[in-house]
């Protein structure tokens, strides 16, 4: 098997990516627990019992509505170890703003994918059902590196990889965390 073409790429080219589809994006996110930078400000108000207006995701949500607006759909599998994280508890406790904005996210519990072979990069999004991106991470959650490629076989092994994740997925609305 030869290797996959990769080119590196960055979270800037994740965004306009994000916010460039003509169709739909897929994501599937594979890790407990995350640090980027944004998020562990607002993560520890959670902890500390804080209020949080959540004015740190008005991009990304109104992004969401733009998208289901024309018509275009984002469909987001969390697989996860239960009981949930500190982290996936956390993001459970907003959910509902990413899924009133039209993404549609799936949980999975890890037990539940014992026929499915992840990808050992871990998270990827596929936009347009023709670019695949790989998101790499460092122990603590922390994002190292993006990698992106228009492979064909890559792409679809990775639409294979979700489509099996999410045919095993609860919508964010019936899960109930253990």
């Amino acid at each position: 098997m030869t290797a996959t073409p990769l080119r590196p790429a960055s979270y800037e080219d994740l965004n306009t990516l994000c916010r460039g589809i003509t169709a739909s994006f897929v994501h599937l996110e594979t890790r407990d627990a995350y640090g980027t930078e944004v998020e562990l400000p607002h993560m520890a108000k959670w902890r500390r019992g804080e209020t949080d207006d959540y004015g740190w995701l008005g991009w990304w949500l109104e992004m969401l509505r733009g998208h289901r607006a024309a018509g275009r759909t984002c469909r987001r599998a969390r697989v996860v170890s239960e009981p949930l994280s500190d982290y996936q508890r956390w993001t459970f406790n907003h959910v509902e703003r990413f899924v009133e904005a039209g993404e549609d996210i799936r949980y999975v519990g890890r037990r539940q994918l014992i026929d499915v072979l992840l990808p050992g990069a871990g998270d990827f999004y596929v936009f347009d059902d023709r670019v695949a991106m790989f998101l790499h991470y460092a122990g603590d959650g922390t994002n190292t590196a993006f990698e992106i490629t228009e492979d064909a076989a890559t792409v679809q092994r990775c639409l294979d990889t979700f489509a099996a994740v999410w045919a095993s997925g609860i919508s964010a609305g019936e899960y109930r965390p253990g």
